[in-house]
């Protein structure tokens, strides 16, 4: 797949270490790839192994990779507890339920509260490995989410470069039979200036205008970073979207010039035809990856 879109999202989840893990991953555009976590403390350690990981996958795009874990009820009763927080509790309960008259906590409160279930340092590791498992699993649903949007950005630019192409050869062979019509106009409106036309310095005005109106190198121009554009989003892997977003500008600058050196409706016509599609297609370039 050539194109990703920078837009993405996926989740997973599984239960290691009487916990519950729920990953999220979400992304928008963004001009370099900016990760952002939101993890509890007692995997913060996993922070910069999760960074690289993100980085092996995703080169752009503004990220943030969610994690939440909530403890889960184990009725083997192998759960070790800090009995003195439970206890703690317990007692705060008790006279708090009296003199405020609130409701009495169940065990799967206490169980919830933060330290009452206490990790091993096996469990630590395992919950550990599992995180960085489960990254890797949303990670490539969230890739594979990019690219499926990536396929929609990719039909959307190729459309308009069909478009920009046709337009430009129409114009193309339309532009002998102008230049020959603006120069019948340019050679009658001297008529009625002068009465003798001296034909020489007429050819030699008209060489000069030549030079300003000549547009063949913009067409030769516009053709090549059509193509170029076409075969990044069809050929060309990985990260695309800044060299794409540098050929919208280059093709913009052609347009401009292009209708700066009209010489009919026609031509100020298709610039003005040209630069919309560019733009809609640099709207699309902005998000991809």
């Amino acid at each position: 797949m050539a194109v990703r879109s920078m837009t993405g999202f996926a989740n997973a989840s599984s239960e290691c270490a009487g916990k519950h893990i729920y990953l999220e991953i979400r992304s928008v555009n963004h001009r370099f790839l900016d990760a952002q976590f939101k993890i509890p403390d007692d995997l913060r350690a996993l922070e910069s192994p999760m960074r690289e990981l993100i980085g092996t996958k995703v080169s752009r795009g503004k990220l943030e990779c969610r994690v939440q874990l909530n403890n889960l009820p184990d009725n083997s009763g192998s759960l070790n507890i800090n009995q003195n927080l439970v206890a703690e509790l317990a007692d705060l309960n008790e006279k708090w339920r009296k003199k405020y008259d609130i409701a009495k906590l169940s065990v799967a409160d206490i169980l919830r509260y933060p330290g009452v279930i206490v990790s091993t340092e096996n469990d630590s590791e395992a919950l550990e490995k599992e995180v960085l498992a489960l990254l890797e699993r949303a990670l490539n649903d969230f890739v594979a989410a990019r690219e499926r949007e990536g396929e929609k950005l990719q039909a959307h630019i190729l459309e308009r470069l069909d478009l920009m192409d046709d337009i430009i050869m129409a114009l193309e062979s339309l532009f002998p039979g102008l230049l020959k019509t603006h120069m019948q106009r340019v050679r009658a409106r001297l008529a009625e200036a002068v009465q003798n036309i001296d034909e020489d310095r007429l050819k030699q005005e008209f060489a000069l205008f030549m030079q300003k109106a000549d547009v063949d190198e913009e067409f030769s121009r516009l053709h090549g970073h059509i193509a170029e554009v076409r075969r990044i989003v069809t050929e060309q892997k990985g990260s695309i979207g800044k060299r794409l977003d540098f050929l919208m500008q280059e093709l913009n600058r052609e347009a401009n010039t292009l209708g700066s050196k009209a010489i009919a409706t026609e031509c100020t016509q298709v610039s003005v035809e040209l630069k919309v599609l560019i733009e809609q297609m640099r709207e699309q370039v902005q998000n991809i990856e």
